[in-house]
C-alpha cells in the first residue's frame, strides 16, 4: 500500500493532483478542499489510499492520515465505495463526519450527494461503534468543549480550490457567483467547482 507520497505538485485539476516523486509523476485524486492547499511548483505531502480494482490502480489522496483512515473506514460499510466514501469528506470535515456518525444525524449525512435517508441509516448503524472519539481541535473559540464548526460553505471550497489553481480572488469570486443558481439546484461542490471553471475558459 502507497501510505503517502511527498514532491512537487506539477499539476492539478478540478478531480486531483499530479505530484512528482523520484521522477515518477503520480495522479492523485482529492476532494476540492486538499486541493485547494496544493501549489503547483511547490512540495506537498498527502496521505494516500491505493484502491485496487481488476482493471484499475487509484491512488487517493489526503490533507493528514486522519482524513485517509475515515475514508477507509467508510468503505467499510455497505454500499460505501471509493468515490462516495470522497464525496463524504469532500462536503463534511472529518470531524464532522464522526460526529454525525456517532450522534445518529442522518440529515447531516443525507447532504452528501448519493446518500439517501436509508444509506444514512445504514452507515450509522454499522459504523457509530467504530468511528472513535471526536475530535474537538476544531472547536472555535469561545464556543463550549465538544462544540464543532459548522461546514465550510460550498462558496469557500469553491473559491479556495479556484485560487488554487492559479485565478485570482476576484476571478474566483466572480465565478461562484455566476454558479449560484446552481448551488441552489442541490449541485455539489465538484460539480460546482467543473462550472466555475467553464466560465473561466477552463475545460
Amino acid at each position: 500500500m502507497i501510505a503517502s507520497v511527498r514532491g512537487t505538485v506539477v499539476a492539478v485539476s478540478p478531480e486531483g493532483a499530479v505530484v512528482e516523486v523520484g521522477g515518477v509523476g503520480l495522479a492523485v485524486q482529492c476532494t476540492p478542499g486538499t486541493l485547494a492547499r496544493l501549489r503547483v511548483g511547490e512540495q506537498a505531502r498527502l496521505a494516500t489510499s491505493l484502491v485496487v480494482r481488476e482493471d484499475s490502480l487509484t491512488l487517493y489522496g489526503f490533507a493528514d492520515d486522519d482524513e485517509r483512515s475515515l475514508f477507509e473506514l467508510l468503505q467499510t460499510a455497505s454500499g460505501v465505495g471509493p468515490r462516495l466514501a470522497q464525496a463524504v469528506l469532500g462536503v463534511l470535515p472529518p470531524v464532522r463526519t464522526r460526529l454525525a456518525l456517532s450522534s445518529g444525524d442522518v440529515q447531516t449525512l443525507t447532504r452528501v450527494p448519493g446518500i439517501g435517508k436509508k444509506g444514512a441509516e445504514r452507515m450509522i448503524l454499522e459504523l457509530r461503534d467504530r468511528v472513535g472519539p471526536v475530535a474537538t481541535d476544531d472547536v472555535r473559540p469561545g464556543l463550549p468543549p465538544g462544540t464543532v464548526t459548522a461546514v465550510q460553505p460550498w462558496h469557500d471550497q469553491v473559491g479556495q480550490a479556484l485560487v488554487g489553481l492559479g485565478w485570482s480572488a476576484r476571478e474566483a469570486e466572480d465565478a461562484v457567483a455566476a454558479v449560484v443558481p446552481e448551488a441552489e439546484r442541490g449541485a455539489d461542490v465538484p460539480t460546482l467547482l467543473r462550472s466555475a471553471l467553464r466560465l473561466l475558459g477552463r475545460p
